[in-house]
């Protein structure tokens, strides 16, 4: 996940995304994968309100700030962001691929709604509605 998705998550708020280096990593307890997949699969949305970011395992940048008393200019997310996205649409885009597991769509589904609801991707066009 991009690490911008912990503000979707509940308890999120006092963790600061933009120091997290690197992705951030969705764990579900295998009772509730039936669920989470369903959310993601049959109903093409993510469990991110639902999920609890109450543990963190962090890569610290320097720590410039604390020991300069100085602030750092913010990280850059957009690459990384942008890396994310491209791997869940070759990931759906392989659905069909006999290589292609269930947890690798759950994973591309979860993060492609993800990064619509925080506005960095548009949602994909309703062919209902087109």
């Amino acid at each position: 996940m991009p690490p911008r998705a912990i503000t979707l998550m509940q308890n999120g708020d006092p963790i600061s995304w933009r120091d997290v280096v690197g992705t951030v990593t969705l764990r579900f307890c295998a009772d509730d994968w039936d669920l989470v997949s369903d959310l993601a699969i049959e109903m093409d949305t993510h469990p991110l309100s639902r999920c609890n970011a109450a543990h963190v395992s962090l890569d610290l940048r320097e720590d410039h700030e604390a020991l300069l008393s100085a602030t750092k200019a913010e990280t850059d997310q957009t690459e990384l962001e942008a890396r994310l996205e491209t791997e869940a649409e070759a990931t759906l885009d392989a659905v069909d691929d006999p290589y292609t597991e269930e947890r690798d769509v759950v994973e591309a589904i979860v993060v492609l709604r993800a990064l619509e609801e925080l506005d960095v991707r548009d949602p994909p066009d309703d062919p209902i509605t087109t």
